[in-house]
């Protein structure tokens, strides 16, 4: 999955969505985006206590996290209020939903710790390479094997399918943890969707790296 590719052809699709918010200050569409990831994340933490249906809830947010997270450039940019200020609070902002998200997750019961501990450091890691290949002046980098457009969809979509799970399907199983089951050890959807995440943010965190690398003159 790399979605940024397909920047250019969203645009004007996006610049229609970015419509209703025109009227907004975009950090405001910022802050929205990160109100739904925190959302999100404590809906997911119910899980735990109540029931899985509520996964279909989290996917919707978790979508609309990064949906706004696309609005709010658009916004800045149809509105000329494209600043360095606000394209700083919208990282941070990024940067704390990703946080909250995968505990959230975490902590709903249907993920192991270990591989959600993993998840976040290694997207935090791939996120830290592209801003810090703008730090050394080669140019803020998006590309890579799991953009963050990739793990919104990655994160929607396990957390729909175990929503899907939980319902009384003739597929669906007996039990909440008897999903996968590989040498003896069991994962859950959002374990395997951890995992991807895992494997994909460190490709993308060291492509980065010897990308700039290679950039830079030698010392």
């Amino acid at each position: 999955m790399v979605l940024e590719r397909y920047r250019a052809r969203v645009a004007p699709y996006v610049a229609r969505l970015a419509r209703p918010f025109l009227t907004w200050r975009p950090d405001r569409v910022s802050w929205l985006g990160f109100g739904c990831a925190a959302a999100a994340a404590g809906i997911a933490a119910l899980v735990r206590v109540t029931t899985p249906l509520l996964f279909l809830v989290v996917a919707a947010l978790i979508f609309l996290t990064g949906l706004f997270d696309v609005l709010d450039g658009a916004v800045a940019r149809s509105t000329h209020r494209e600043s360095v200020r606000g394209d700083f609070l919208d990282h941070v902002l990024d940067r704390y939903a990703d946080f909250v998200i995968v505990v959230g997750i975490a902590v709903s019961g249907f993920a192991n710790p270990v591989l959600a501990l993993l998840a976040l450091a290694s997207l935090l890691l791939a996120s830290y390479m592209g801003t810090q290949a703008q730090a050394v002046g080669q140019g803020r980098l998006y590309g890579g094997l799991l953009t963050r457009a990739d793990r919104v969809i990655v994160l929607t979509l396990a957390t729909f399918i175990e929503f899907d799970l939980s319902l009384p399907w003739p597929w669906a199983p007996s039990a909440p943890w008897s999903r996968f089951h590989v040498g003896g050890v069991t994962f859950t959807v959002l374990d395997v969707a951890f995992l991807y995440v895992v494997i994909a943010s460190q490709w993308t965190a060291l492509a980065r790296a010897l990308r700039v690398h290679r950039a830079l003159p030698p010392s």
